[in-house]
This record gives structure tokens, C-alpha cells and sequence, in this order.
């Protein structure tokens, strides 16, 4: 009987050893940081990789330094003429190293900063933002909203996390709103393609009447040059009988020799009583 129970004894004494032996060691990973507990009082911090502490006196809570992202599907919000949105974002942030014995004494762990601070302030401030835009501005300036958004969650989150991103996946506005604006949207290509056959239209008569002038041009340049042909023709024309009439003046025989020179040698066939025989000179 005395046996068994130094059997027994000895196997306590064992398990209470190899107890001792496992709970001196700890280990962290890479992306976490250790708070390191004495008897519930924080007594410092544990880096990644494998440390030692006091069994059953000493405990590590391991806290991510990871990005965290938590997403807001049903945020309501007014805009600045009065319409109403339903948004859907998203917040990516981490802890630093550095803060997290500041996180764990504040607020305990990642999921009590993420419900006491930031999902307290994000959906607040995406509404104040958004009430500062219109419709339509909020959606044709969306790059702007989401930077503003982002600076506004910045500003109001302070505590041991730091915010990396902000998203904003989706706005969704009424039925009766998306309608309108669908509607504005198509009057908007209509002006825009009547401004456009407005001006091919002017590209057009612009075009006719260049073309127009052109062979207008091209016409008075014709009837100008016609015009420049015929007086040159005339004054040719009455040049030369000028000179020709000049040179019969100064010269009589010259008559009496063209008709010699046409005269086919026969004498007429009918002749009219006293009339002068042609070509015969009856003085010589």
C-alpha cells in the first residue's frame, strides 16, 4: 500500500515538474507583440519568438499588429440637398508595436478598441461628411469624398491604432433618385449630341461657303482673263488694219496690184455701156 502511494505521489510531483517546465516558456509570432501580465498588472511587453516568464504567476496576451479591416454595409446618411444614401465601407487599421500595452490597458484587446472606438466614430463621420456634398457632387466627386471621409476618421479615432485606409465600396441613393439622375444623365447626352450637330453643322457651312467663294474667285478670275483676251484681240486686230490702211494710203499702185494679183485674166461677160475696162490703163 505504501508503495502506491509513492507511486502516486511520484507521479503528482512529475506532472507538477513538467508543468513547471512547459509554463516557463512562451512564444509570440511575427505579427503579433505580447503584453506580459504579473498577477493581472502589466509588467511589460513580449517581441515575436520564444521567451520565459514565471508559471501560474506570469501570463502573455498576444495582440495582432497586423492590418485590420472592418467593414460598414447599412450606414444611413443625409446629403446636403436633403438626399438620402445607404453607404457601404470600409476601414483597414492596425496597431502599432510600440502601443500595445497602451491598447490592452485601455481597452483590453483588438475586437474593445474596434467596438468602444472605431464603430462609434466611422459611421458618424461619414454622415457629417456626406451631408457636406450633393448627390451628385458625392458621386462626381468621389475621389474628394472618400480623401475627406478618410481625414475626418483620422482626426476623430485617437487612440493606440492607426488608421491605414479608408473605402467607400458603394453609395447607394432611392429608386426615385437614381431615376432622375439616369433621366438627367440622358438629357444631358442629348444636349451634348445637338451641340455637336450644331457645330458639324457650322463646320459644314463654313466649308460651302468656302467652296462657294472659291469658285467664285476662280469665275471672276476666268471672265477677267476672257475679258483681257478680247481687248488684246482687238487691239490687235485694229493695229494691224490700221497699218494696213496706213500702208494703202502711202502707196496707190499697191490697190491696183492686189487686183492684178486676184484677177483670174478673164474679161467680163456682160459689160454696162461707158464703162471702164478693169485693169486696162489706155493712156500708157
Amino acid at each position: 500500500m505504501r508503495i502506491e502511494i509513492k507511486l502516486v505521489l511520484l507521479a503528482i510531483v512529475a506532472v507538477f515538474a513538467l508543468m513547471l517546465v512547459l509554463g516557463s516558456w512562451y512564444t509570440v509570432d511575427q505579427g503579433e507583440r505580447g503584453v506580459h501580465l504579473r498577477n493581472g498588472a502589466v509588467v511589460g511587453s513580449a517581441e515575436p519568438g520564444l521567451g520565459m516568464k514565471v508559471p501560474f504567476v506570469d501570463t502573455i496576451k498576444k495582440i495582432s499588429t497586423q492590418n485590420l479591416t472592418v467593414q460598414y454595409t447599412g450606414v444611413q446618411a443625409y446629403s446636403k440637398d436633403q438626399q438620402t444614401a445607404t453607404i457601404k465601407a470600409s476601414v483597414s487599421f492596425h496597431v502599432p508595436p510600440t502601443e500595445v500595452v497602451a491598447l490592452y490597458t485601455e481597452y483590453g484587446s483588438i475586437e474593445g478598441i474596434t467596438n468602444r472606438l472605431v464603430d462609434r466614430q466611422v459611421p458618424t463621420q461619414i454622415e457629417n461628411v456626406f451631408g457636406q456634398y450633393t448627390a451628385i457632387s458625392a458621386v462626381q466627386s468621389r475621389v474628394l469624398f472618400v480623401q475627406d471621409v478618410t481625414n475626418a476618421i483620422r482626426k476623430a479615432v485617437v487612440g493606440p491604432i492607426v488608421i491605414d485606409s479608408v473605402q467607400i465600396e458603394n453609395i447607394d441613393f432611392s429608386d426615385a433618385y437614381e431615376k432622375s439622375i439616369e433621366l438627367r444623365m440622358q438629357a444631358e447626352v442629348l444636349v451634348q449630341t445637338e451641340k455637336q450637330n450644331l457645330e458639324k453643322e457650322k463646320v459644314n457651312a463654313e466649308i460651302a461657303v468656302t467652296k462657294a467663294k472659291g469658285e467664285a474667285d476662280s469665275n471672276l478670275a476666268r471672265a477677267r482673263a476672257e475679258a483681257e483676251s478680247t481687248r488684246l484681240r482687238g487691239e490687235a486686230e485694229a493695229t494691224a488694219i490700221k497699218a494696213k490702211a496706213s500702208a494703202l494710203a502711202q502707196n496707190l499702185n499697191l490697190i491696183e496690184l492686189t487686183k492684178a494679183e486676184r484677177w483670174n485674166g478673164q474679161l467680163p461677160s456682160t459689160m454696162i455701156p461707158n464703162a471702164t475696162i478693169p485693169f486696162l490703163n489706155a493712156n500708157k
